[in-house]
């Protein structure tokens, strides 16, 4: 477990410290190096080469988001995006796709069917890769998109569901999972659905 020291700097300040104890006895990690490391969006994963998901990202996980070497964001809020975050894309040449899907609690949830079908050309389309999907904590639109996606890719129901939960957990909708199962992949199996990874 860790705790607070106080450590001297090279110009003699007293920064604070974070200590870890150890089976070898204590190591220090300097607060100056916590400010390099990467710190990616809350419920961030990978879904396919190319194609990740997360929550919506604030200013701490723009360096992570540069590592990704981004070329394409999808968000899913009807929200203005966040004039910082315009800086940020707009300073890394990453192309905003914006559809708002108004989040709603059961039972007055309503997923546009052609809404989803249009975020998911752009995911589809390997010259937007690597694309990252986010909405506001990437649990329910997240979870639908990608749940579509999934169907498209021929996976299973129970698949796809458990994969939804995994990042809904408690927050899970039976509306969500009904959206999925009965969404109509016919007019997009023409795309392709499997990726191969690609560099900017």
């Amino acid at each position: 477990m860790g705790s607070l020291i106080r450590v001297e700097d090279s110009d003699d300040d007293c920064i604070a410290s974070e200590t870890t104890t150890t089976t070898n006895g204590v190591e220090r990690i300097d607060l100056r190096e916590v400010e390099d490391l990467l710190v990616p969006p809350l419920n961030f994963a990978m879904v396919d080469n190319g194609i990740f998901r997360s929550g919506f990202p604030d200013i701490a996980n723009f360096s992570f988001l540069q590592a990704l070497a981004l070329r394409s964001i999808i968000y899913l809020c009807p929200e203005p995006y966040p004039e910082q975050n315009r800086e940020f894309l707009e300073s890394n040449g990453i192309l905003l796709f914006q559809f708002g899907i108004e989040c709603r609690k059961e039972p007055f949830v309503n997923i546009p069917d052609e809404t989803i079908r249009e975020a998911l050309k752009v995911v589809l389309d390997a010259r937007n890769h690597p694309l990252l999907i986010h909405c506001k904590r990437g649990k329910h639109r997240t979870g639908c998109l990608v749940g579509c996606l999934r169907k498209l890719q021929r996976w299973c129901l129970s698949s796809i569901f458990d994969e939804y939960q995994r990042f809904a957990a408690a927050k899970a909708r039976v509306s969500d999972q009904r959206f999925m199962e009965l969404f109509d992949t016919s007019s997009l199996k023409h795309l392709p659905t499997s990726f191969s990874c690609s560099k900017r």
